[in-house]
Formats: C-alpha cells, sequence, structure tokens
C-alpha cells in the first residue's frame, strides 16, 4: 500500500485543537521529528528532533523532552499521529517518553 494513503488514513480520523494537540511523528534514517500541532489554526505550538545518537534512547527522551515543553505551555493531552508508520520501534519510543513525562494520549 502506499505509504501516502496510510498517512491520509491515520489523519482522516485525527485532529488537533488548541487544547488537545496533535502530536505528530516524523521518522528519518538518522532522525526523528517530533511537534504539536493545532490544526484549526494550522500553527505548530512545540517541536523537537533528536540528534545523533543510539536511536530508540534519543526517541525515548525526546518524547520525554516534548512533554517538558507540552508541560510548561500548560498542554497535558494530545492525539498521537503516528503518520504512515508502524506503532514499533522508535516510534512506540517517541510515545513511551512522552507518556513518561507527563502527556496523556
Amino acid at each position: 500500500m502506499n505509504k501516502n494513503l496510510r498517512a491520509k488514513r491515520t489523519r482522516s480520523t485525527i485532529s488537533g485543537t488548541p487544547t488537545c494537540p496533535r502530536f505528530s511523528v516524523f521518522r528519518s534514517n538518522k532522525v526523528i521529528f517530533a511537534q504539536l500541532i493545532d490544526d484549526l489554526a494550522a500553527h505548530t505550538l512545540i517541536s523537537g528532533s533528536t540528534a545523533e545518537g543510539v536511536k530508540t534512547a534519543a526517541a525515548f527522551a525526546l518524547g520525554k523532552e516534548i512533554a517538558e515543553k507540552a508541560k510548561k505551555a500548560g498542554i497535558e493531552k494530545v492525539v498521537f499521529d503516528r503518520g504512515s508508520y508502524a506503532y514499533h520501534g522508535r516510534v512506540k519510543a517517541v510515545a513511551d517518553g512522552a507518556r513518561e513525562g507527563g502527556l496523556q494520549f
């Protein structure tokens, strides 16, 4: 199946609001990018990315970092958007780190 179709199917049921933004994850071969998005205003609220290092550990740390930034901004609840990626490996590590940091999905 086409990667874009999977992402479109995932996002068709997910929408972020100012009080419950969309937690979007993009995974490349070297880096993971994560951001909290308000879809109503089409605005990125918080973003972050990993640096070089152990990929899964860095992804977990990124999730915790995003959660800390979100708590400072007064955001506690989010909707997780995995895009076209399987909920496995580094994508799951980002989600686990965010949960441990205090975000609710």
